[in-house]
């Protein structure tokens, strides 16, 4: 029986974000400029927008996403206890995403809006070098709001993990704020994911307060961490964020990533992945390895490792759902010297 279906509130890792349905296709390059897209970025769009999207874009597979909810999945994926806070229309892309976050042994209790706007779905556009170019339509994840933060769920999760996108709603930001002090109040830890830099560009101060006063494990790629601080390059950066936060994972694409705490720094080389399809994914899949780890007690540096190999894996398929096991990953990480 899987956890889901236990009633059970203890957790590894408890996720709050958006719910989406990813609808992911190839493009070249030129398709990308002729749409005006931002291209290796997230593009918050309407309605209309994304229906004129869904019309220029290729043949498409749809997959269950979300940025958060693709890294809780990968938890449950690598024998962790998971849970998901998110919304989602009583429609069929809701029932599909609902499905596949519980098929994969999730806790998942928010029951469907059964009016309002539509499930959520992103176009993503992916070129022949990986790269993903995103364009959400946010849907039923703009009612998500303090009233589906469950006080219970929260106080009994190891680590509550936040995904920044969610500061672009009042409501939402509220619910992560509700996450947040139930977390420091039952002595629980926060993660947060910077999510992308154009976010990070538009909440700088919230995020540098929040890092700064409530989180203890901060996620960010190299784009994100540079913009928070405002700084040229990735060390400086570095140097800044220790001073900030107990301990940091930063992901820097085929360069690999650094974990940092204090005075305690791992450079983690990056795992080659067996070929490179789609780059979507693949910080989610490293926040969910490197959890993991941390939830079994691993240490920093075989945390990373765990990260790089989820990453690896993800990147070699489409979309930012497994479609095969990580526990063996687990296992072969758990192995190596």
């Amino acid at each position: 029986m899987h956890l889901a279906d236990t009633g059970d509130d203890r957790h590894d890792v408890l996720g709050l974000g958006n719910a989406i349905v990813d609808i992911v296709a190839y493009a070249e390059d030129d398709l990308v400029a002729e749409l005006e897209l931002q291209r290796g970025g997230m593009t918050l769009i309407d309605e209309e927008r994304s229906a004129f999207l869904y019309r220029r874009l290729g043949p498409a597979r749809e997959v269950s996403g979300g940025s958060c909810a693709n890294t809780i999945a990968a938890v449950a994926s690598l024998g962790g206890r998971a849970a998901y806070i998110g919304r989602v229309r009583d429609d069929q892309l809701g029932r599909v995403f609902s499905h596949d976050i519980r098929a994969t042994g999730v806790t998942f209790r928010n029951a469907p809006s059964p009016t309002g706007p539509a499930t959520a779905t992103s176009m993503i556009f992916v070129t022949p070098d990986g790269q993903r170019t995103m364009n959400t339509y946010l849907g039923a994840c703009v009612e998500l709001g303090p009233d589906d933060v469950d006080p219970e769920l929260v106080a009994g999760a190891s680590i509550t993990y936040l995904e920044g996108y969610l500061w672009d709603r009042p409501d939402a930001k509220a619910a992560c704020r509700k996450a947040a002090e139930i977390c420091r109040t039952a002595g629980k830890r926060l993660a947060l994911t910077l999510s992308d830099g154009f976010c990070v560009d538009r909440w700088r101060q919230e995020f540098r307060e929040l890092v700064d006063e409530r989180v203890d494990i901060l996620f960010a790629n190299e784009a994100e961490i540079t913009s928070l601080y405002e700084v040229a390059d990735f060390d400086h950066a570095l140097q800044e964020v220790r001073r900030h936060v107990h301990f940091a994972a930063l992901t820097r694409g085929a360069k690999g990533s650094v974990v940092v705490r204090g005075e305690e720094v791992h450079v983690i080389d990056a795992v080659p992945p067996v070929r490179l399809v789609d780059t979507t994914g693949a910080g989610d899949l490293y926040a969910a390895g490197f959890l993991r780890g941390l939830t079994m007690g691993l240490d920093l540096a075989t945390c990373g490792r765990l990260g790089s190999a989820c990453a690896a894996a993800i990147i070699a398929q489409y979309g930012a759902r497994a479609e095969q096991p990580l526990l063996p990953l687990l296992r072969t990480v758990e192995a190596a010297p």
